[in-house]
């Protein structure tokens, strides 16, 4: 199961120290192996500026330094320096294996200012103890970056990965098995070159031409084959820069010829988010650089915004299923779905019956879905289960209809009552709906009925009210069910990107025009959920913390579902949020309808350790789908 991908908490790492001339300007994409018990990380490092600019701005050379834990670093120091020709304009970006009682370390070498692709190579530095470098070779012949050697030899060889063509596009990851005399490689990558294509990895990894890839770290090996994680840079070649999303993705190579790719991650699972991955030299930059296997974790060391060292983790479980069948699993579909589908004969639900809320009152569950019209009003229909899975009653007539002025239709089109959420405070149940009017953005309204009224079908709900801030477009909201130090905090999608909050006093006195809507959960550029995100269900309690089902939309328009959960007595705060869906559109109910590739669930309730997740599929029908509570949990903690 994906669990939440965890950035250290003591990020960044390592940062450029002002007294060392040599790395003051930044220390970054590091590169850790482990000797003796003790880590050794190698990184890049930018001295402070020359000022007659002979260098450009800066100049790169590779530091090493030593920690007992992998996270504390100390003892600093310059390692590899420009000194040869082909190297004289700098030194960048180690990656260092341990094989046949030596440590190769492979960097980009840098020969002319400003750099052309014809500049920019792969070379070779090889130590015997990580305290001095004993030789250094240029390695190709031809534009190369980001080389690795695999850790172990494959069918005898000497085995490298590197990205070719780096600065001559289209980049490829090439793999090249070499003899042992490492003095004869640049030779043999002069053959090695003349035939690229038969050394490249197949299929390309990239899914766009827009689309830029690079080595990452040096391959480990794991029970499926080699995990090889990488640069994956989307929109790379869009002509506007600020499109571009660099991302860490992951490979999974044949362990017997590792250009065949097994399997490959469809998404990033870490993009850039925090302050020091967004601020820096190069803003908006995750670039990962080396991988230790810990038991059954990975350590993945990465620089981000060109500047700072960093450290993110995640398990060796659950990167397999990213790369593999991720996490679609987590939830198990009914076998029946979809459990409401539109009759027919109602006009009222005969266009499309979908995004349900549902809440549980007397041992029943009741499943509020939205009900279009044929000419697309939407109202609100009440189905009934007892097992949470087959329908036993569906009531003939709507259980709420448009009847204010701000919901509705002023010009055909959509219009009603829309993807409502309940929760039941007390003796009332509260229902949050999307109003909307086919003219004017849509806004979050509130209604309530009494249970008593609701278990005998007294439909005495109580007049909607408008609870969104003025002049913007809201939906996708909720509150948590119970107040928080005496406010209950709401939810809301207020802007149609973000999922913000604001703390309210009472649900019967909502004064919009004083809500602030503070951000709570954005999406990820470049990820499933790099579109927008919204509420999905009411917020869930548990013994570790507020449970909250969202949607995400990604760039190419396909609804997943995620989680995330927030502290019990400080919602505001962000506890852990999935990496990866965990349910999405995979069935033909889902994939085809109104609306492709949707599931959008609007409800939840919890039967013991099972979760009853309800969600509209493709804008058309309910379905529902079931699993384990402490297994999500177990996901997000």
């Amino acid at each position: 199961m994906v669990k939440y991908v965890k950035r250290h908490s003591e990020n960044p790492i390592l940062v450029p120290i002002r007294e060392h001339a040599w790395e003051a300007f930044a220390v970054f994409n590091p590169c850790v192996i482990k000797k003796n018990g003790l880590y050794y990380m190698l990184y890049r490092a930018v001295s402070s500026s020359d000022l007659l600019r002979k260098q450009g701005s800066s100049f790169s050379s590779i530091g090493i330094a030593k920690s007992k834990d992998g996270i504390h670093f100390t003892e600093r120091r310059r390692f590899i320096t420009p000194e040869e020709k082909w190297e004289s304009f700098g030194c960048e970006d180690p990656r260092v294996t341990y094989i046949n009682g030596k440590y190769y370390v492979f960097y980009t070498a840098i020969s002319a200012i400003p750099p052309n692709a014809d500049s920019i190579k792969v070379g070779l530095a090889i130590s015997r103890d990580l305290e001095k470098i004993d030789e250094k070779h240029l390695v190709t012949p031809f534009n190369a970056k980001a080389a690795a050697l695999f850790p172990e030899r494959i069918k005898g060889k000497l085995t490298m990965v590197l990205t070719v063509n780096t600065d001559r596009p289209p980049a490829h990851i090439g793999i090249a098995q070499l003899g042992d005399d490492h003095s004869t490689w640049y030779g043999e990558f002069e053959r090695w070159y003349r035939e690229l294509k038969e050394h490249v990895l197949t299929p390309d990894p990239r899914r766009s031409p827009m689309d830029h890839i690079e080595v990452g770290a040096p391959p480990i090996k794991i029970e499926n084959g080699w995990l090889l994680i990488y640069s994956y840079i989307q929109n790379y070649f869009s002509p506007n820069p600020e499109e571009r999303v660099f991302g860490v993705e992951a490979l999974l190579l044949d362990p017997d010829d590792p250009r065949k790719v097994i399997s490959r991650t469809e998404y990033p699972f870490l993009v850039a988010e925090e302050y020091y991955e967004y601020w820096g030299h190069v803003p908006k930059v995750v670039f990962p650089t080396s991988t230790i296997r810990e038991k059954d974790e990975i350590r993945i060391y990465y620089g981000a915004a060109d500047t700072v060292c960093c450290l993110a983790t995640i398990g060796v479980k659950e990167i397999v299923e990213i790369i593999s069948s991720r996490t679609e699993h987590v939830f198990e579909r009914y076998s029946h779905n979809p459990i409401i589908k539109p009759i027919e004969k109602h006009d009222w639900e005969a266009f499309a019956t979908f995004n349900p809320a549902a809440i549980e009152l007397d041992g029943r569950i009741y499943i509020l879905y939205r009900a279009l019209s044929r000419d697309k009003t939407s109202s609100i229909g009440l189905a009934i289960s007892d097992d949470g899975l087959r329908i036993v009653e569906r009531l003939s007539e709507p259980v709420y209809s448009p009847r204010e002025g701000f919901e509705m239709k002023l010009i055909p089109g959509h219009s009603g009552c829309e993807d409502p959420r309940v929760v039941r405070i007390g003796d009332r149940i509260y229902m949050f709906y999307t109003a909307y009017d086919n003219v004017n953005p849509p806004k979050v309204a509130l209604t309530s009925i009494s249970v008593k009224d609701f278990l005998n079908r007294n439909w005495n709900w109580t007049k909607p009210r408008i609870i969104s801030p003025p002049d913007i477009d809201d939906k996708n909201s909720c509150v948590i069910p119970e107040p928080i130090n005496g406010k209950y905090m709401f939810i809301h999608r207020a802007g149609g990107i973000n999922i913000v909050y604001d703390y309210i006093d009472s649900l019967d006195n909502i004064d919009p025009s004083k809500l602030m809507s503070f951000k709570l959960l954005r999406p990820r550029t470049g990820m499933w959920d790099g579109k927008k995100v919204g509420l999905a269900a009411p917020p869930i309690k548990t013994s570790k913390g507020w449970l909250v089902f969202y949607h995400g939309v990604s760039h190419d328009n396909v609804y997943r579902v995620g989680a995330f959960l927030l502290d019990l007595k400080s919602p505001e705060n962000i506890k852990a949020r999935t990496s990866w869906a965990i349910l999405e559109p995979s069935t033909v109910y889902e994939k085809e309808g109104h609306t492709r590739n949707v599931v959008f669930p609007c409800g939840a309730v919890v039967r013991g350790d099972t979760i009853y997740l309800y969600y509209g599929a493709a804008d058309y029908s309910v379905c529902v789908a079931t699993a384990s509570l402490n297994r999500i949990l177990s996901i997000l903690t």
